[in-house]
């Protein structure tokens, strides 16, 4: 077993680095194997530096070829290096130039971060530590420097260079025929790692944005030839977001150009270089025989968010790495908006919800907790998980609540005016909103402090005679391993009184809580609250636009919970209404270790009044319909879960809710959108209905609506409704299965990310032999481990997808899984350390999948050579 660790950052250890770097001068030579980069730093001693401190700069499998000072080489005995340091020992007093060159190998670097290439095509991926792999530097987020970069290709293999900030000057080379160059400058001080530049063949797709205050700005989509046509919805989405960003934010840009560049090989979904964003290209690229109405959705989502980093990430930034969610968790935030605005806010509301119960509670609940702000890290890389993203995002959503929409607005604007050029930390975020609000928000910060989900029980007494509601309403966290007592949050919950109507009644007063507006503040562990002015029993509608990250458990019975689903004003209570109705009977059925068909009856009956209510918004009805999914049922149930019988206990609800609603379901299945495509909400709403129906006839046991399901795939005629056919066929072990996938695969052979789609369906298939199938996938002409795409397509998307066949009882699926992260591991300790948390959840298992999962854990924890990366992901599941 290997021995050595690595070393743990702290929070409170953070000091200043004791260099500044005021310039950066890079010459960027580019050479397959061997490309050349001379960095000319202009540097200075801090005031509160000793002199003749040692300047200790970051470097990774770097190889030194010369080094400089002042012009004049640098002795030997001078300075020490390694590929991953260079000191200088005994640096000048007062400001001076550093040259440093070196060389790094492009098409070896299958980690993806630095310089490497992809498809041809020189691209960098810098945060979160990237840079220190193109030279050595002090590469942390609170080091800023201006950077004016060239770069040299051979022009027959690189006609396009782009760089950070404005072009500058091109041109050929005079002495080298062959190769040419492009300057580029960026004015704005940015930490190393927005750093970007992309050289390649590509073909580029134009347009034109003029600011608010009437500059003109050319925005640019780089792309591999013959796909600009695919590159109209994201120019389009680019469009919208600066708009809506100026209009919402006051924030215009700041540069002559903006450029995106789609690529195929990248670790994450997009980067926000300042103006230079790289994109994996699953979130560019799209046209209706490829792109299903998510795909539309996410790269409106994900454009909005790169562009909106500029001033909240790149104008702005962190202080150090621990700060994160000061420029991620924020820019979720106003990514949601933005597609709030775009799109139906009440169903971008609860898509934000399903995705942050599906993937950040159950990381507060496990081995991999942590706050939203961390207090320590081994490896920052694991870091960038949803409680840093989406739970950073209710944080921010939580403030606006609490503060109002205008003094939010006036907290951001401080924001902007106070710390522009900054590189800033929490404190000096909140101080804004203190400041703005006049508001003491020391409570508030706890939510940035501590991990866990809050759990907010709530118990209700009404008196009728004397007219009065009281609650008593209590918060807790439950103790993580390791982790101290948990101290109460500021809570801000939503609420409504449901009369016997089902309009809401209002209190003449309300004692016992704070309240602002429609929300109660729940400052402590337990408070009571009065309404008077209540003479009928209400039924409660408590954390309406799930104000709050919590869970909530209200004394009520399902016929109030029934009632909420029919009648509630709030949209996303109406949907977590049904929600809990399937959630209480299944789990009921769970614990019984049997079905319980007679409890299913109130569940069909309003199921049937959301199929029947023709008022409602169509990706709204589409949302009610679905089940909680399965690994939602895991987390609820908690612990000596068993997927197969999650799987089975819900197919037969669902077949139920077929069977009693047959008619109706086929009528709006009947419904779907006909004629010209169209991407927008109104239409991707309909199509959702309609395929939320079919996905109810696929179970009902009628012949004729098998032969259903295998049309609407021969007739789809857009990847939305294809891609709905094709799963119901191959997850439901329909005979037309194999056809369609065979089919598929044809139709679809030159396009990655649809053949993305196609391993996919079959990785999350829950029939009996999608291991076997999985792993002969991995060998398949069409699979390529060096390509993340085609690895989350297929063997993340198993792991964390598809319990059934993961968790099997006899530990396969968890041997395939780990087995399949140390191959990567070798190659690219990013992907396979997240590829590593489908274990988060192992203890939640019975006692034979628990004991098998430990058993793989420890084997990995045993393995000579795994990454930072994955080593971390294991020992903390481990603890």
């Amino acid at each position: 077993m290997r021995t050595d660790t690595a070393p743990v950052i702290r929070l409170e250890d953070y000091s200043p680095a004791r260099y500044t770097i005021e310039t950066v001068a890079l010459d960027i030579q580019l050479s397959p194997r061997a490309t050349q980069i001379t960095s000319r730093l202009a540097l200075r001693r801090r005031d509160e530096t000793a002199p003749g401190t040692p300047l200790v700069l970051e470097g990774g499998d770097l190889e030194l070829v010369g080094l400089a000072l002042d012009g004049a080489s640098v002795h030997r005995d001078d300075f020490t290096v390694t590929p991953e340091q260079l000191v200088l020992l005994a640096p000048p007093e007062g400001p001076f130039e550093l040259e440093i060159v070196t060389k790094v190998d492009p098409d070896a670097n299958t980690r993806l971060e630095g310089l490497y290439r992809s498809s041809g095509t020189y691209c960098t991926q810098c945060e979160a530590e990237g840079f220190r792999r193109i030279t050595y530097f002090l590469d942390r987020p609170d080091v800023l420097a201006v950077y004016t970069t060239r770069i040299e290709a051979k022009r027959s293999e690189c006609p396009i260079l782009l760089g950070n900030g404005n072009p500058v000057e091109s041109g050929p080379v005079s002495d080298k025929p062959d190769r040419h160059f492009a300057i580029w400058h960026d004015p704005h001080p940015k930490p190393s790692y927005l750093f970007a530049m992309v050289a390649g063949d590509l073909a580029c797709v134009t347009d034109r944005f003029q600011t608010r205050s009437g500059r003109a700005v050319d925005l640019g989509i780089y792309v591999e030839h013959g796909k600009e046509s695919l590159c109209d919805w994201a120019m389009d989405s680019l469009k919208r977001s600066m708009r809506w960003d100026e209009e919402v934010f006051g924030c215009e840009y700041d540069l002559d150009v903006f450029n995106i560049v789609a690529v195929s090989d990248f670790n994450m979904g997009a980067m926000e270089n300042k103006g230079l964003n790289i994109f994996n290209d699953k979130y560019v690229l799209a046209d209706q025989d490829t792109a299903t109405d998510q795909d539309y959705a996410n790269i409106e989502a994900v454009i909005a968010h790169e562009y909106f980093h500029n001033w909240t990430g790149n104008r702005i930034t962190c202080r150090d790495w621990f700060q994160l969610c000061l420029k991620e968790g924020l820019t979720v935030f106003r990514d949601q908006e933005f597609s709030s605005d775009m799109r139906s806010r009440p169903v971008k509301r609860i898509a934000d919800v399903r995705l942050l119960k599906a993937h950040q509670f159950p990381e507060d609940a496990g081995p991999l907790a942590h706050p939203v702000r961390p207090r320590k890290y081994t490896e920052i890389n694991n870091f960038y998980t949803a409680t840093v993203y989406e739970k950073g995002a209710e944080v921010v959503h939580m403030l606006k609540t609490l503060l109002g929409a205008e003094t939010f607005r006036q907290g951001m604007d401080l924001y902007f005016r106070r710390h522009d050029g900054e590189a800033t930390t929490i404190e000096a975020f909140l101080a804004c909103f203190a400041e703005s609000s006049g508001q003491d928000l020391g409570a508030f910060a706890i939510w940035y402090e501590q991990a866990g989900t809050p759990l907010v029980t709530v118990a209700s007494r009404h008196d009728a005679a004397a007219g009065t509601l009281t609650l008593e309403l209590t918060q807790d966290i439950a103790p993580l391993p390791g982790q101290p007592s948990s101290a109460p949050a500021v809570i801000p919950l939503r609420f409504g009184l449901l009369g016997p109507n089902g309009a809401d009644m209002t209190p003449t007063s309300i004692e016992g809580m704070s309240v602002r507006g429609d929300c109660l503040v729940l400052e402590h562990r337990k408070q009571t609250v009065t309404f008077s002015g209540i003479p009928h029993r209400p039924v409660l509608s408590l954390l309406r636009d799930f104000s709050a990250p919590v869970r909530l458990e209200v004394e009520e019975d399902e016929s109030d919970i029934a009632f909420r689903a029919g009648h509630d004003r709030d949209p996303f209570n109406r949907w977590q209404a049904s929600q809990t109705l399937v959630t209480r009977h299944l789990l009921r059925a769970l614990q019984g270790g049997t079905s319980a068909p007679e409890d299913s009856t109130l569940i069909s009956q309003v199921f049937g009044q959301l199929l029947a209510d023709q008022s409602l918004d169509p990706a709204f009805k589409a949302l009610a319909l679905q089940l909680p999914g399965e690994a939602d049922l895991a987390r609820e149930k908690g612990k000596d879960v068993a997927p197969e019988q999650i799987h089975d206990l819900r197919q037969g609800l669902r077949r139920r809710i077929a069977r009693d609603h047959l008619t109706l379901l086929r009528e709006i299945e009947a419904l779907r959108p006909q004629g010209s495509f169209d991407p927008g909400a109104d239409q991707a709403g309909a199509r959702a209905l309609a395929n939320q129906a079919l996905t109810f006839l696929a179970v009902s046991g009628e012949a004729d609506d098998a032969d259903l399901v295998a049309r609407r795939y021969e007739t789809a005629t857009n990847m939305t409704d294809r891609l709905a056919a094709l799963t119901l066929l191959v997850h439901e072990g329909m005979p037309a299965a194999e056809a369609a996938l065979e089919d598929f695969r044809a139709r679809h052979a030159t396009s990655a990310l649809a053949l993305d789609k196609w391993f996919m369906v079959q990785a999350t298939s829950p029939a009996g032999d999608a291991l076997e199938r999985v792993e002969a996938l991995t060998r398949h002409a069409l699979f390529d481990e060096g390509n993340p795409n085609r690895v989350r397509a297929l063997v993340h998307a198993f792991a964390t997808g598809n319990p059934v066949q993961f968790a099997r009882k006899d530990g396969a699926g968890f041997a395939f899984a780990a087995a399949q992260a140390l191959k990567l591991d070798a190659r690219n300790p990013q992907v396979a350390s997240r590829l590593l948390t489908c274990f988060r959840s192992w203890r939640a298992y019975d006692t034979v999948r628990s004991d098998l999962a430990e058993k793989t854990l420890r084997s990995l924890a045993e393995a000579e050579n795994l990454s930072r990366d994955c080593r971390d992901i294991v020992e903390r599941c481990l603890q």
